[in-house]
């Protein structure tokens, strides 16, 4: 019987067309199939991800974006003190406050013009107005600052309760406090429409704030609640600015705290933070200094809890704050933008401090200064708390400045710590909730470049990933894409971090899970054809999910239109690819060793042609789609291997995997034999990669008669025998293969003896066997056709004959054929080819040279 392409078939069934070469025997998929699968005839190719150059420059648009200057906001601008609007940095009040009857007289000292301390409004009660005032009536009956408070003070309607009954009467005097502290807390008690002690009392309260500092006993004291002693504090009591409620109804007496929350904040204003302001108003001192007064100035602002809309010298802080910006400094910038975040501004002042943190930010050289002074934490919190719509711009140019944060692998590995992931999906949900038919849809697109571009580079980090799939990324990212699909830039930019995700395998599981993106996918290569960079990493995205899942590959194939995309998109790049290396050869200049951009697409085009064609019933349609088969063939006769390796290679393979399916209506087929004369171009290469990829086509092709004649005519049947020379078993594989069909003609048999095809195969069978069962089977296989009409095993297999009756029995010897030191897998793998393929064929060929061999004629005669 004749062995053809792995089959047994008796001599009855010699006219019988023989199946595909290297279909495999076992009837059942085991896990130990898995070394055989990559023998396969049908096989899934690899590609590199695409290319995608960074700019060598930050800016808010890359150079390859399709906005205009005059579609985009600006990526350089200019930025001073007259940038920020004051009118929109006053305090915001949840209470209408009553007009006065009267203007305040407001005197404050020469040098600080500002620092005057407008005292609260006393209580809105008459009966409480007349008690203060009996109150201070007696008091102002004294003279003498020395012993203004050498008295008790209790208001009338009070002598039945004490302001503090665990505390002596004399309260503030047995505190030791100085005149000064004296009239400015005296003047808690001062009705506001007495205009002389008004006088009096701000005359004081400024003569405070001109000291600049709080130095002395008396300052002390002033911060230290009433009955607190220095004893007190030594025992461990909080020495800080106090801030409670009850400490200030203790030294007023008076339970509306709403005018002691603005006195306590004004003496605060006036021993705290006014010093600092006075340093940031030395223009003439050196920038480390003003750095230094803005942490300080920072810090006291957070310790007197007047971060945010509310307090109500805001507007002064942020006016000496704006005029600091047009100092040239950007480590002095940061320090501001950090205080001006953190005043909670609003309308232009976010817009420009966003594009002040953008232009420092875009500075590569001050990635350093950034990470010290925490700026990462600041503009995430500009993203989570600020309105999307009202301050898109504002957020636009935050994003960027994170989206060049991300360039630096340390600010990189900051952001995924601070939730900048979780954060960053949460603001895509609220873009893709804006409708296109929104005022504020198009504007969100540049935030959304931005806002990708960002999670692209986030995505290298491997806890980023987890993040983004448990974040439900892919379908964020599919939602977008489907609402931008005019928008090149938005959609270059998904596709990119797509096409980088897809190269994991559990993103890519996700991806294919979500069927809306097959249809998504060709929509957008149909309405961006010519776009190579978005259409590049589409294909590559589509070649990463018909890689591995049969059910992938036939729900992308039957979308509406999909083999129609993909062969205008074949014949798009193909007459790019062809017009460009015509004006290379006119010009007489040498071809690119690298990929064009063609040829990139053209690769990753063919590769997903590739993987389609694994599924049976896919592969028997492309194997039957004309169009897919020309433009395969083309790619053989106007590129040569040296050109683009991976190119003509890819284009083999595919039409490698098409052959497999002999169909009716197969245009393989049709075109085999000029299939066959292409390929001979690339067996005679000195590229061994495209040398095996054409023997493997050979391999398939083989079947037909005219492929054989083809083979005999050319000589191909040497190339095949010599390269059974090669150390690589896998070579070996694909070109005994093709000798396997060759032997089915007994007429062609002869050849083997003429080149030494015997011999070869033998040693083939002696150094690969125990280790490839698969590779043994076929060289019995081939030995056993060429030795269909046997008389004589000498004569048949000369010299080699002696030597396959040795290391035949050896090789079906189980004991010491299955390596025990394999793991059990791989042993299994190993039993089970060797049990199934190559022990059958194996035995019927040794029985058969042991049955035409002579004895007398193998082992000659000792003398004696």
């Amino acid at each position: 019987a004749v062995l053809s392409r792995g089959m047994q078939a008796s001599k009855t069934e010699n006219k019988k067309k023989a199946e595909p070469l290297w279909l495999s025997v076992a009837k059942h998929k085991t896990s130990s199939e898995i070394i055989s699968e990559a023998r396969s005839v049908l096989r899934t190719l690899g590609t590199q991800r695409p290319f995608t150059p960074t700019d060598g420059q930050r800016k808010l648009f890359g150079s390859g974006f399709l906005r205009g200057p005059q579609n985009r906001p600006p990526s350089v601008f200019s930025l001073h003190a007259s940038s920020f609007d004051l009118a929109e940095s006053r305090p915001v009040s949840g209470v209408r406050l009553r007009p006065l009857d009267h203007k305040p007289v407001v005197i404050g000292s020469a040098k600080y013009e500002d620092s005057s301390v407008f005292l609260p409004k006393p209580p809105a009660d008459a009966a409480e107005v007349r008690k203060v005032s009996s109150a201070q009536a007696c008091l102002f009956r004294t003279t003498s600052l020395g012993n203004l408070f050498s008295t008790k003070v209790v208001p009338p309607d009070q002598k039945k309760e004490k302001l503090d009954s665990e505390e002596p009467a004399m309260m503030l005097h047995n505190l030791g406090r100085s005149n000064n502290n004296c009239l400015a807390e005296e003047s808690l008690y001062t009705p506001f429409n007495d205009e002389s002690r008004q006088l009096i009392c701000n005359e004081h309260i400024s003569r405070l704030g001109s000291e600049g500092s709080v130095e002395g006993t008396a300052g002390k004291l002033l911060l230290r609640p009433r009955g607190e002693s220095d004893q007190t504090k030594k025992h461990g009591t909080n020495s800080s600015w106090p801030r409670s409620s009850g400490w200030k109804r203790r030294v007023t007496g008076l339970e509306d705290e709403t005018g002691i929350n603005e006195w306590d904040d004004e003496v605060f204003w006036h021993m705290k933070i006014v010093p600092i302001l006075h340093e940031l108003t030395k223009v003439e001192d050196n920038i480390e200094n003003l750095c230094l007064a803005c942490t300080k100035l920072y810090q006291a602002l957070n310790e007197g809890n007047m971060l945010g809309k509310t307090f109500k010298r805001r507007r002064e802080l942020l006016k000496t704050l704006y005029k600091l910006v047009d100092i040239d400094s950007d480590p002095l910038c940061l320090k501001l933008i950090k205080i001006i975040l953190a005043m909670k501004v609003d309308g232009k002042n976010l817009l420009s401090v966003c594009k002040l943190a953008f232009k420092i930010c875009r500075n590569e050289k001050n990635d350093c200064i950034v990470q010290n002074d925490r700026l990462l934490g600041c503009l995430l919190e500009v993203l989570r708390n600020e309105d999307l719509q009202k301050n898109n711009e504002a957020l636009l140019y935050c994003m960027g400045a994170i989206k060049f944060m991300s360039g630096n692998a340390v600010l990189l590995n900051e952001m995924v710590s601070k939730g900048a992931v979780e954060r960053l999906l949460q603001l895509m949900k609220q873009i893709n909730n804006i409708k296109e038919n929104d005022t504020y849809f198009s504007n969100l697109g540049h935030l959304l470049v931005q806002l990708t571009a960002t999670l692209r580079n986030l995505a290298d980090l491997p806890t980023a990933r987890c993040q983004l799939l448990c974040g439900g990324a892919v379908s964020e990212l599919c939602v977008a894409l489907e609402q931008r699909v005019s928008d090149k830039d938005v959609c270059t930019y998904i596709v990119r971090m797509l096409s980088k995700l897809s190269s994991y395998n559990d993103f890519c599981a996700a991806l294919a899970d979500c069927s809306r993106c097959y249809v998504l996918f060709l929509a957008l290569l149909n309405k961006h054809q010519k776009q190579q960079d978005l259409v590049i990493c589409i294909i590559f995205i589509l070649g990463n999910l018909t890689a591995k899942n049969n059910q992938t590959r036939e729900q992308f194939f039957k979308e509406k239109e999909c083999v129609n995309t993909l062969t205008s998109l074949f014949q798009t790049y193909y007459e790019l690819d062809l017009n460009a290396q015509t004006q290379y050869d006119r010009e007489g200049k040498n071809h690119l060793k690298h990929p064009s951009e063609a040829e990139d697409v053209l690769i990753k085009l063919i590769r997903v042609l590739a993987n389609l064609s694994i599924h049976p019933n896919v592969g028997a349609a492309l194997a039957a789609a004309h169009r897919v088969v020309e433009l395969l063939v083309t790619v053989l006769e106007y590129k040569s291997i040296d050109d683009c390796e991976e190119l003509v290679i890819n284009a083999a393979t595919t039409i490698n995997n098409l052959s497999y399916y002999q169909v009716e209506s197969s245009a393989v087929q049709d075109k085999k034999l000029h299939i066959a004369e292409m390929l001979l171009k690339l067996l005679m290469s000195d590229n061994m990669d495209g040398v095996v990829e054409a023997v493997r086509v050979f391999g398939n092709l083989s079947q037909y008669h005219e492929i054989c004649d083809f083979i005999m005519q050319k000589k191909i049947y040497k190339v095949m025998i010599a390269l059974l020379d090669s150390k690589n078993q896998d070579v070996c594989f694909s070109a005994c293969g093709v000798l396997l069909n060759l032997t089915v003609d007994k007429n062609k048999r002869a050849f083997l003896m003429e080149e030494g095809g015997i011999e070869k195969l033998v040693d083939c069978l002696q150094d690969f066997g125990p280790a490839d069962w698969q590779l043994a089977c076929l060289i019995c296989k081939t030995l056993w056709n060429y030795s269909e009409n046997i008389t004589s095993a000498a004569s048949c297999f000369g010299g080699d004959a002696d030597t396959l009756l040795v290391l035949l029995p050896s090789l079906l010897d189980e004991k010491l054929v299955l390596d025990c030191s394999l793991t059990r897998d791989v042993r299994d793998c190993h039993k089970l080819h060797w049990e199934r393929e190559f022990k059958p064929v194996a035995e019927k060929l040794l029985d058969r040279i042991q049955s035409h061999h002579s004895f007398f004629a193998a082992v000659p005669i000792t003398p004696f």
